[in-house]
């Protein structure tokens, strides 16, 4: 199956999954600790399908695989921590638009790999494309909150654009590791080795006594919505289908052009969240002025032109 086919359903599920995200970080499960520790938890289900594709790879890589199931752990937590009281579109995007940046610095690297003239105009419309998006002119601008942290009038938001380029690095690592991991070894057992690292690396939450109490604070509170199960294990159970989808994409392909056209999921971002702000605006409001949606619609046409590209 094609990879570009497959990344491309992969992006649409889970910018469902980030919307929805948003509104479970703050009205749901406020902490992004106990949500990095739920998502640890669901991921590690796929621990059921062991007897048909889980096969011992040895000490080398078994370690290899948990240390980068517990990268991803750590770009959920930064990226939640970022994630609260900011607009979802420009923390998703923020990373996004950073993350193939790092991967593809990490391939050039790791993997000596080459890219060709069109591939190259694609990461670039595409990387353009994410930050454009997140440089779009709002009360909580993502750039503006850049230039405070480098000293001008420091604001009290600024950490969230620290938090966001940590996750983007742990999630950059992430990807170059588990295409490292699927090159020498089967797709199925290395994705349930990682998917057990990341669960591995949630339990340290649970360690301190007040982590502890913070996550069972926090699902205490959100058993007072009766819809929060359904919200949350819905979005995870799509999410699930992205990721794999996603992995999929990054063992057939280059995992520099898999990250990159993550572009594409902010696009579908874009275009929920302004319907969601049109007609439901008590779940989910972003700015869209006439100005901010044309910039918004430039934007998704530089990621187009960039899935042009990598298509040709």
């Amino acid at each position: 199956m094609n990879w570009l086919i497959v990344a491309i359903f992969a992006y649409f599920f889970m910018a469902i999954v980030n919307v929805a995200d948003k509104f479970i970080v703050e009205k749901v499960i406020p902490g992004p600790r106990t949500y990095a520790f739920l998502v640890g938890l669901f991921g590690a289900i796929v621990v059921l399908a062991a007897p048909w594709f889980l096969a011992w790879p040895g000490w080398g890589l078994f370690f290899f695989n948990l240390f980068t199931g517990a990268l991803f752990a750590g770009g959920i937590f930064f990226l939640y921590s970022a994630l609260r009281g900011n607009d979802a579109s420009k923390i998703f995007t923020l990373v996004g638009g950073t993350v193939p940046v790092f991967v593809v610095l990490f391939s050039l690297i790791f993997f000596r790999e080459k890219f060709s003239f069109f591939q190259w105009l694609a990461i670039y419309y595409l990387v353009l494309g994410t930050l454009m998006i997140a440089s779009i002119s709002s009360r909580h601008s993502i750039w503006q909150e850049i230039k405070k942290a480098l000293g001008i009038k420091l604001a009290q938001k600024w950490q969230s654009v620290f938090l966001s380029l940590v996750a983007a690095f742990f999630f950059a690592s992430f990807w170059t590791a588990s295409k490292q991991a699927y090159n020498l070894q089967d797709f199925g057992s290395a994705f349930i080795w990682i998917r057990l690292g990341t669960f591995a690396a949630v339990l340290v939450f649970l360690l301190k006594k007040n982590w502890r109490q913070e996550i069972k604070k926090d699902l205490k509170q959100s058993k007072k919505n009766k819809k929060s199960p359904l919200i949350f294990f819905g979005t995870q159970g799509l999410g699930a289908a992205g990721s794999i989808l996603q992995n999929y994409a990054v063992a057939l392909g280059s995992v520099a052009l898999v990250t990159s056209l993550q572009g594409l999921q902010y696009a579908f971002i874009l275009v929920f969240t302004f319907l969601i702000t049109l007609f439901n605006p008590k779940i989910l409001k972003e700015d869209n002025s006439a100005l901010i949606v044309w910039q918004k619609i430039l934007a998704i046409i530089l990621i187009a032109l960039g899935l042009y590209f990598i298509a040709r």
